[in-house]
């Protein structure tokens, strides 16, 4: 892998996004919703929807986190 390579990661409804700001109640973490051209984000801190444009969320990610199985 080349240096402008960058590997790409798969996010799927569920899963938490850390993304690079904050938002304003202080939370970093972000639940994903909906997956497609738009993303449907959930703040893990106050519960604030909004629809964002894959590529942004692409760019902002910071980190990713499965979403954990359930368990029987």
């Amino acid at each position: 892998m080349t240096g402008t390579e960058k590997k790409r990661l798969e996010y799927a409804v569920g899963d938490i996004v850390r993304l690079k700001k904050q938002h304003p109640c202080g939370s970093a973490e972000w639940k994903i919703l909906r997956v497609g051209a738009d993303f449907r984000l959930k703040c893990e801190g106050c519960g604030h929807q909004m629809m964002v444009p894959r590529k942004m969320v692409e760019k902002n990610t910071r980190g990713l986190r499965k979403a954990e199985a359930p368990q029987s």
